[in-house]
Order: structure tokens, then sequence, then C-alpha cells
């Protein structure tokens, strides 16, 4: 396992790296495949902000990447709500790796011998649209004028299905699917 630990508006000292090392170790016993970490700390510079302490991890797998943020008042804490998301997240992909398994191996798996996970997303409503063709620009106006935080469209140039959504810094990001 490659693990990084850089640092956005801090410079990382030996013991926070040392113990984030020794936290992300955790995660290593878990994940049987290679895998790359990426852990990002950074200290928030609005005084108005408490919880100014930032860790953002991502994690990639064989399977999903998993990610992860988490901020409080110490850099440690941070780090160890951080480690513990990510303990979570990797657990349900372990227990979901294991359920496609039997069900691969064994025909089907029956829903009684399945364990009853309560964190286990569900899907609770879906919705139907069309979807306009139009350019990222338009997009980012339509996704005001809804007031969402994402916007699905047909980009009018390629063809293809993008997304555009809000990012936590206020501005806009761009999704564009790789086939």
């Amino acid at each position: 396992m490659r693990l990084q630990v850089k640092g956005k508006n801090l410079d990382v000292s030996d013991s926070i790296r040392s113990y984030a090392e020794e936290k992300l170790r955790k995660l290593e016993r878990q994940l049987a495949d290679p895998t790359q970490i990426e852990l990002e700390l950074s200290v928030e510079r609005n005084p108005s902000i408490s919880a100014n302490n930032v860790a953002e991890a991502t994690i990639w797998t064989k399977g999903p990447t998993l990610r992860a943020r988490e901020a409080s008042a110490d850099m440690r804490a941070s780090i160890d709500q951080l480690v513990d998301k990510l303990e979570r997240q990797v657990t349900r992909y372990r227990q979901k790796r294991r359920r496609r398994t039997a069900r691969d191996d064994g025909g089907t798996l029956q829903a009684a011998a399945a364990p009853s996970n309560d964190t286990e997303p569900v899907i609770v409503k879906t919705k139907q649209f069309a979807v306009k063709p139009m350019s990222a620009e338009e997009a980012v106006l339509q996704l005001e004028l809804v007031g969402h935080d994402f916007f699905v469209f047909q980009d009018a140039e390629s063809g293809e299905v993008n997304v555009v959504y809000r990012r936590r810094d206020g501005r806009y990001g761009l999704i564009e699917p790789q086939t």
C-alpha cells in the first residue's frame, strides 16, 4: 500500500505524519488488494469556522474509490474521525463483495440468509426527466434556477450526458463520462 500525506495551508509535522500513517495502516489489514491512499491535511483560514482542521482521504482500490472528509478543532481528532468513517466504508465494501461472491457461487442468495444491515443505502425515490442538449454554462444557469447541488444535461457538442455540480468552495465542477 502506498500512503501519501500532504498539507494544504499547513506544514505537516513528523509527529502528525507518523500519527496519520499509524492510523491509516489499520485499513491495510482490511483491504486485501493493493491500494494507494492519499491524505490531505489542511487548516481553514476562516476565523468563524471552529472546526478548522480538515483531514481528507482518497483510497484507490481495484473496486471503488473511497473518499472521506472530516473536520474538527484538533488535527488528531480529525484524523481519528476520518479513519473511523473510512473503516465503515471499507467494511460496507467488503460485505457487498462477500454477498456478491456468495450470490455468484450459490446461484441466488436467500434474503433470510443475508445479514440485515441498517446502514445499507436504499433508493427511496426514482425520478425521470428529459435530458436536453445544452452547454455547460447553460447547465450551471439551470442548476442555479432549480436550486439543487447538481444538474444532469446532454452536452450539445459531444452528445454525452454530463453533470455539473456545486463544490464546497462555491464554485462549480463538471463530470464528463469516459466511454
